[in-house]
């Protein structure tokens, strides 16, 4: 990746299966932006970073002095930091309804993503959270229009957000109705074959579809 200044890389401290790591190195490669990455488990985060930030919060972004978690901070971060590509709208009104979607992705589509993908859940609820993650799916996909990508024929952070999710759901042994989808397949390619998400991937995440 390039840069466009000579400034010492940032630094990401992420994993090779999370979404919300996918989420950060996905802006990074739309932005084109140099970082040094350090793929790691949630136990070796070097104390310096322990210090500064909970050791459970995976992606860390490090920028000189500046500390941040949480990947939505981050990809906000990196948005205004580095404003081309702009991920976010440029108006109010566009930026709020980007917001409301990705609210809707965190609580539908996140946040059942982590209890099939955490440790020490129980069958039952797996299983339940894979049912309610297909349906959401798939009641969202019934509203979704011929636009290329989530809220319009621009790539944006919203896509950020769900294309980690969508990516994931062979792995997760989720199949969706051809029919019923058909708008939201169209949309997977498109975003599945830019370069720039390509260039996101980790290895562990390469081998989620094959």
């Amino acid at each position: 990746m390039s840069i466009s200044d000579n400034r010492i890389p940032m630094v990401l401290y992420s994993t090779g299966t999370d979404q919300y790591s996918h989420r950060v190195r996905l802006v990074l490669a739309e932005k084109r932006i140099l970082v040094k990455d350090h793929p790691l488990d949630k136990a070796t985060l070097d104390d310096e970073v322990i210090e500064d930030n909970p050791p459970d919060q995976i992606p860390t972004l490090i920028d000189r002095d500046l500390y941040l978690f949480h990947s939505m901070v981050i990809m906000e971060y990196l948005d205004e930091r580095y404003p081309h590509p702009p991920l976010l709208p440029v108006y109010p009104r566009a930026r709020a309804e980007s917001r409301l979607m990705i609210h809707r992705i965190e609580k539908e589509w996140a946040s059942r993503l982590d209890l099939l993908t955490g440790k020490g859940i129980r069958k039952t609820q797996r299983d339940r959270a894979r049912t309610e993650l297909r349906e959401s799916i798939i009641s969202f996909a019934h509203g979704l229009s011929d636009q290329r990508f989530l809220m319009s024929n621009d790539f944006t952070i919203v896509d950020c957000c769900a294309a980690p999710v969508l990516w994931r759901l062979d792995m997760l042994e989720i199949t969706l109705p051809t029919r019923q989808t058909r708008n939201l397949r169209r949309y997977m390619n498109t975003v599945f074959s830019r370069e720039a998400f390509r260039a996101s991937l980790s290895e562990e995440e390469e081998e989620m579809r094959m």
